[in-house]
């Protein structure tokens, strides 16, 4: 496998897994708190949660983020993640019907 074929395949694999994460948060996004910071808070309840939190791990360590916290530093996969999966506008977390 060449290495132009290794990269678009590592960029399918990483636009997927950011779509997924998207997704689980969409299908869990209502009811959704808003914090005085203006952070919205999703509640992901268990199986989804594992899903989730497993993804960020990974994303954390390919993006290399790093946070005071463990959830400091999923937080920011977390963004890093949104923003990759943010250039397609069929992303069911742009959509305004479930």
């Amino acid at each position: 496998m060449i290495a132009a074929e290794r990269f678009e395949r590592a960029a399918v694999l990483g636009v997927a897994v950011a779509e997924e994460t998207r997704r689980l948060i969409r299908l869990h996004l209502m009811p959704a708190e808003v914090g005085e910071d203006g952070k919205v808070v999703v509640d992901v309840p268990f199986p989804d949660a594992a899903v989730v939190t497993a993804l960020l791990d990974v994303a954390a360590d390919c993006f290399g983020e790093r946070g005071e916290s463990v959830e400091e530093t999923r937080q920011a996969a977390l963004e890093t993640l949104l923003q990759l999966a943010d250039f397609d506008a069929d992303s069911q977390l742009n959509a305004t019907n479930r």
